[in-house]
């Protein structure tokens, strides 16, 4: 459309719901970003990358939020301003405070002596910038919030130089901190629950993760003493429990509008002294790590890509890997080829990070799909975005179709088009995650002997020919895990190797790795056509925040090589930690998972006698209700969730997912015998020494996987065993214990006690 606006017009743009309005008043104002045509004004061109987000004084936006009432207030104090300044602005920014886009920042000091009217229009305009709605309800709870941190804050000298940081965003799902304060002791992060009166558990679970988030990801916080407050404005809380704080996130503190004054010059004074940059926090790198299903919302969500792919220092390959996956994607269309992309790693590298970036953003709109073997990731990333949808307001039966189309389980794509040989799918590109998983011929022939939709030729060979039906192009974007094969039948990279090697026509894309692992099943043959880039294999592990050479030790463990292993333990911290008794597993779980941090059991399918040690519910990996309950719901609320710590997840259910804290639960079926690592399956009443190769290898990958599913701390559970019972020998579990020590893993010694890569904290009843 063409629009022109004179200087003193007025224009009206009426237009029926949903065309578009809100979304172009937004690019006049520079809140988005054009991707074509131009938009001038005052004779100067602000679409270009260089200049915006322009956010120039002679034009801004105003939102009539959700009702009439908030729609006057901002009206009549935009109008207040507008009319001190000589200019016509859109959008007047308060001189006494700065911040990018979605924080407000300030000194208390010109916090204190300004109006709270300003600081609400800026909130009210960057939500609607950013997040799906602005409600009367979010107005009056700025309102409240600010209001309590003036009486809290006023005729306090000491406090007025303190920084205050409002709506500090989180860039994990939209979530924002209400209220920063940076003092030179300790950081002040405040939860306010407008006019609540109670203090759920659920608040204190939401103010701590901010608290914990903050030590993790933000340099300018990590290593200080950070103090999680949550304010019910009417609550009565009871007495306080002061920390004594060495460092780190110290417990939630409750506080009501009425008390938070004396709480926060009672907390001031016990805080020790400290050297905290007041003047640079906010300035400080934040680059939080998200799981798989907080990236998978926050994409779905269209948030910035760029965001989650910045995440974390070491991410500097995963930016190179996606950019390199899309550009083949486009020469791909631009020329008209058909080919597969490799994306190959370590556990934990990022590598569905990467399928999730091109399915839900860059290619979004070309008709891209995940296609997974993985049932469990299946029902967990769907019913993820389904809430989220049925929570923005859309209907759930809609919803769940849409998600269906964008998540894909790969057996029902490859037999639906199997049975409809003349159909050509609607995507253009599959990304197929965990493909090393994909069934070798001779399985795939015999898996599907009695089945509607028998298999002729192995995954691979299938897929290829299905997507080859787009006589035009095509792409595939196969996530290789290495060492992750885990049931029989799974042909690993070489069975993909094989079935390119009867289709020349496609071309294939990998990194130089993916053609020299040692291991035969891990290995791509030579190909006509083959190019080999460096950016396609992903070797830093994000997944372990505290230490990313965790996968690299639980390699060397599964490995065997405990001189490797302890080698890496000596260079840091691990996040893992060995108890030999259940009650000692789920007491170091829950001192672990603070915040909204979720813990859970895993453990081998194959460990059957774990049973008898108190652990013998496992988790139907193909129930998905179930799943979906044990991957997004929580404990206390419901006890089928992870965290209730009753249901073990095995490897088929936990494999491509993850768990902020992990318990593994290790079994019968992998233990130490001399110097090497000995399999077992349980037949009857015991145990069987398993001799095929590949049965022997899917065990050592099974720990392999489970050593390396959680982001902060796996405590690995080795039990005691039982004299009276021959099929839980003690010496036998002694031995793996033994081992897992010599490796340099430390062991939890009693319930409370903090591990060595989290900092202490104490408290003391006042």
């Amino acid at each position: 459309m063409g629009l022109a606006v004179a200087q003193g017009e007025f224009a009206t743009i009426p237009c029926p719901s949903g065309s578009g309005k809100t979304t172009l008043l937004s690019l006049i104002a520079g809140l988005n970003q054009p991707s074509t045509g131009r938009i001038p004004t005052g004779g100067r061109d602000v679409t270009s990358s260089s200049v915006w987000p322009w956010r120039a004084p002679s034009c801004s936006s105003l939102t009539s939020c959700c009702s009439i009432s908030p729609w006057a207030h901002s009206i009549a104090s935009c109008a207040r301003r507008c009319c001190s300044e000589t200019a016509t602005p859109l959008y007047v920014a308060n001189r006494q405070f700065s911040g990018a886009w979605g924080v407000i920042e300030l000194d208390v000091g010109a916090f204190l002596a300004g109006d709270d009217a300003p600081l609400v229009d800026r909130l009210a305009t960057d939500a609607i910038r950013h997040f799906r709605s602005n409600e009367a309800a979010q107005l009056r709870a700025w309102e409240v919030s600010l209001r309590c941190l003036r009486a809290a804050l006023a005729d306090w000298p000491e406090a007025t130089s303190w920084r205050l940081v409002l709506e500090f965003p989180m860039k994990r799902l939209g979530r924002r901190i209400d209220a920063v304060l940076v003092t030179p002791r300790a950081i002040l992060v405040l939860e306010f629950k407008a006019d609540a009166t109670t203090l759920t558990p659920a608040d204190r679970r939401q103010v701590e993760d901010y608290a914990l988030d903050l030590q993790d990801f933000h340099a300018g916080s990590r290593n200080r003493v950070i103090v999680p407050i949550l304010v019910a404005t009417a609550a009565r809380p009871g007495p306080v429990t002061w920390p004594l704080a060495i460092g780190g996130v110290t417990g939630v503190i409750d506080a009501a509008a009425a008390t938070l004054a004396a709480l926060l010059r009672d907390l001031w004074a016990r805080l020790p002294d400290s050297a905290i940059d007041v003047e640079g926090w906010s300035a400080a790198p934040y680059r939080p790590v998200p799981g798989i299903v907080d990236a998978a919302r926050t994409l779905y969500a269209r948030n910035s890509v760029a965001e989650i792919a910045d995440a974390g220092a070491e991410a500097r390959n995963l930016r190179e890997t996606t950019q390199t996956i899309l550009a083949a994607c486009r020469t791909a269309r631009a020329e008209g080829h058909h080919v597969v992309i490799f994306v190959t790693g370590t556990p934990g590298a990022g590598k569905t990070l990467c399928g999730l970036n091109v399915v839900f953003g860059a290619e979004r709109e070309a008709h891209a799909t995940f296609l997974t073997g993985n049932p469990t990731l299946v029902h967990v990333l769907r019913e993820a975005l389904v809430r989220d949808a049925v929570a923005a307001g859309q209907e759930a039966r809609a919803a769940r179709q849409r998600m269906r189309a964008a998540i894909q389980a790969l057996p029902h794509f490859r037999d639906h088009h199997i049975g409809t040989p003349t159909e050509t799918p609607a995507d253009r590109i599959a990304v197929i995650d965990e493909a090393q998983r994909s069934w070798s011929q001779a399985y795939a022939a015999r898996a599907s002997a009695d089945r509607p939709v028998r298999l002729t030729d192995s995954e691979p060979g299938h897929l290829l020919d299905i997507m080859a039906r787009h006589a035009d192009w095509a792409a595939m974007v196969c996530l290789i895990g290495n060492g992750q094969e885990i049931h029989t039948g799974e042909g690993g990279l070489a069975e993909w190797g094989e079935a390119l090697s009867a289709r020349p026509h496609w071309r294939v894309l990998a990194a130089p790795q993916a053609l020299r692992d040692p291991e035969p099943r891990q290995r791509l043959p030579a190909l006509p056509g083959l190019r080999t880039d460096a950016a396609l294999h992903l070797d830093i592990a994000m997944r372990s925040i505290r230490n990313p050479a965790a996968a690299a030790w639980a390699d060397a463990v599964v490995r065997g090589e405990a001189e490797a292993a302890r080698a890496i333990a000596a260079q840091g911290p691990l996040p893992f930690l060995l108890v030999r008794d259940l009650p000692a597993l789920h007491a170091a779980l829950r001192a672990e998972a603070r915040g909204e941090r979720r813990a859970g059991l895993i453990g081998s399918a194959a460990a059957k006698r774990l049973r008898a040690e108190g652990m013998g519910v496992e988790l139907p990996h193909m129930d998905a209700n179930a799943v979906a309950r044990w991957f997004l719901d929580r404990w206390p609320e419901d006890v089928r969730a992870s965290d209730a710590l009753e249901t073990m997840a095995t490897e088929f259910a936990c494999q491509g997912l993850e768990l902020d804290v992990a318990g593994l639960c290790w079994g019968g079926d992998l233990i130490r015998l001399g110097a090497t690592w000995h399999v077992r399956d349980f037949r009857g009443t015991d145990w069987q020494v398993a001799r095929d190769a590949d049965r022997r290898a899917n065990r050592l990958n099974t720990y392999r996987v489970l050593l390396t599913r959680a982001r902060y701390r796996t405590i690995v559970w080795v039990p005691r065993g039982s004299e009276a019972d021959r099929t839980r020998n003690p010496a036998e579990m002694d031995a793996i214990a033994a081992f897992l020590r010599a490796c340099g893993i430390p062991e939890y010694e009693r319930p409370g006690e903090v591990s060595p890569a989290g900092p202490l904290v104490q408290t003391l009843l006042v």
